[in-house]
């Protein structure tokens, strides 16, 4: 694995653009999951959506080297299955040789940009079904947020649902990330109550017209206690996500380690909670990660 570097990435980028192609082509793929049918995924599609923060850091996520490095620890860690990322930042870790034997998800949908007037009307600005193919890349994930009183959420919705089956058609997995939602003094929140979370979670279940490949990736209800009854509403693989930078760790993974106790859960995806720890150790908040699976 090289080391990230703007002026090599830049000049193979300027000068030979097919290497990324070959290097996709090249790739030394995996299963899904791995032999303890758990998975353990590392998150770095913020930056499409201008939402560059980590913890008390408004621009964290802003420097490009900085988060491919801190990526490359987070991959070579063991029990570290993959990576969740835009088309710029898994191109930048295709020509690192960081995605050898590692699920690689496309991030699809990122037009939602954090604080703008349109952010529920999430359109499809990254990876297509057909792109995930050709770069032999393993799934696509989705966001779905929806608020029913605002209409750009139907675009979003109906977005999904056809990436849903354009996934399907390829033999592809679909990671369907769903929430309820509303504005609150003109900014975007997310809904965390049992109640809402399962509701999302039955609204995302049945898009398409298949969900033999999907999966859901939710988050954890503000009532932990309560979790089980959120999943009730779905039969599908669960992933748990990481949301933002938490300043108390231990009840983190406190949360985690008993929603992963529930049956269709099979792992977590996790950004700048393992990218950017209060003590920036990364290697330590991913081992800490991996110990709860």
């Amino acid at each position: 694995m090289s080391s990230p570097s703007i002026t090599d990435l830049t000049q193979v980028r300027a000068t030979t653009p097919e290497a990324i192609a070959q290097a996709a082509a090249a790739r030394t793929r995996r299963p899904l999951l791995g032999e303890n049918g758990r998975m353990m995924i590392v998150a770095a599609d913020h930056p499409a959506r201008g939402a560059l923060a980590a913890g008390d850091n408004p621009l964290a996520m802003g420097n490009r080297v900085d988060l491919l490095e801190r990526l490359c620890i987070a991959l070579q860690r063991p029990g570290v299955d993959g990576v969740l990322g835009t088309a710029d930042i898994l191109e930048d870790l295709l020509l690192l040789g960081a995605l050898e034997n590692k699920v690689v998800i496309g991030s699809m949908n990122r037009g939602s940009l954090a604080g703008a007037d349109f952010e529920l009307d999430d359109r499809f600005t990254g990876h297509r079904a057909a792109d995930i193919e050709r770069l032999r890349f393993d799934a696509g994930k989705l966001l779905l947020r929806l608020d029913y009183s605002d209409p750009g959420s139907l675009n979003t919705m109906c977005g999904a649902a056809n990436a849903v089956n354009e996934l399907a058609e390829r033999g592809l997995m679909a990671m369907v990330e769903p929430f309820l939602s509303r504005r609150i003094d003109g900014k975007v929140r997310n809904d965390l109550s049992v109640e809402a979370v399962a509701r999302s979670i039955a609204i995302a279940s049945g898009l398409g017209g298949t969900s033999a490949h999907t999966w859901l990736k939710v988050p954890v209800v503000d009532d932990i206690d309560q979790i089980g009854r959120a999943l009730e509403a779905s039969t599908l693989p669960t992933v748990l996500l990481g949301g933002e930078v938490s300043a108390d760790p231990a009840a983190t993974h406190e949360r985690w380690h008993k929603a992963l106790q529930l049956p269709n859960v099979r792992g977590l995806v996790v950004g700048r909670t393992l990218l950017y720890p209060h003590d920036d150790d990364v290697a330590g908040a991913v081992d800490a990660a991996v110990g709860l699976l």
